[in-house]
């Protein structure tokens, strides 16, 4: 399974095309770092929540849209060198001085895979997630995770992702903790769900909602913080 280094991050509107431009640039240089499959996601069908939300996580202004996004590394060494290089590298220095969003506001972390199942294929959309678990309780989110993703690819899902927190940094202005309002004792999981299109995912859900075998399954988390919402590819790579 993949070790992961997930990201979100506010980009105005109009900045759209600037940054899918941008992380395609950058995407040979990651590929070169060792990163194996690099996503950007556009964030099309993100909900207001009533404690959180993944606006609220990266305290996106009205003009900003949240995006969703990850590498994978085959582990944490290649992904703890690739940084090493990142941050050295003038390349990455030059693209970082023009970056068409606001940096302080980005949130990263490593996340090590406790769930990767489905066999991939194109991608027209995902469903992105944040939570935070009860250290005790990795175990029970563990069989709660592989039983949603068999649902999900029962209903057409080709890719369910769970990972860990594992190299998840507190930040000065937002952090994954503070988008979950993580509490002591708690970890972040980043969380993606991969569908051939929106049509699909959301006839997908429909059904979801309405089989008695979701309400079975007992969340072992606290669902009202739980962060959610529907993404666009706009880079896989």
């Amino acid at each position: 399974m993949a070790y992961v280094e997930g990201f979100i991050v506010a980009v105005p509107a109009a900045n759209k095309d600037a940054y899918r431009k941008q992380a395609a640039d950058a995407a040979p240089l990651f590929k070169e770092f060792g990163v194996r499959r690099h996503v950007e996601a556009w964030g099309d069908d993100v909900p207001d929540g009533k404690i959180t939300d993944f606006k609220g996580a990266v305290k996106a202004t009205p003009d900003e849209v949240v995006v969703f996004s990850w590498f994978e590394y085959p582990d944490r060494a290649t992904r703890d060198a690739a940084n090493e290089k990142i941050m050295s590298d003038p390349r990455m220095k030059q693209m970082g001085e023009a970056m068409p969003f606001d940096g302080k506001r980005m949130i990263y972390g490593g996340f090590a895979s406790i769930l990767d199942e489905g066999t991939g294929g194109a991608m027209g959309y995902l469903d992105g997630v944040l939570l935070a678990v009860p250290d005790d309780r990795k175990a029970d989110y563990r069989s709660f995770a592989a039983g949603h993703a068999a649902l999900f690819k029962e209903h057409g899902a080709r890719r369910v992702v769970d990972a860990w927190g594992d190299d998840v940094p507190d930040g000065k202005v937002t952090d994954f903790k503070g988008a979950v309002k993580a509490e002591a004792g708690e970890t972040v999981v980043f969380s993606w769900v991969e569908w051939p299109s929106r049509r699909e995912r959301d006839a997908a859900w429909a059904k979801l909602m309405a089989d008695p075998r979701m309400g079975e399954m007992k969340m072992p988390f606290d669902g009202k913080r739980v962060v959610y919402g529907g993404f666009a590819p706009l880079l896989d790579v």
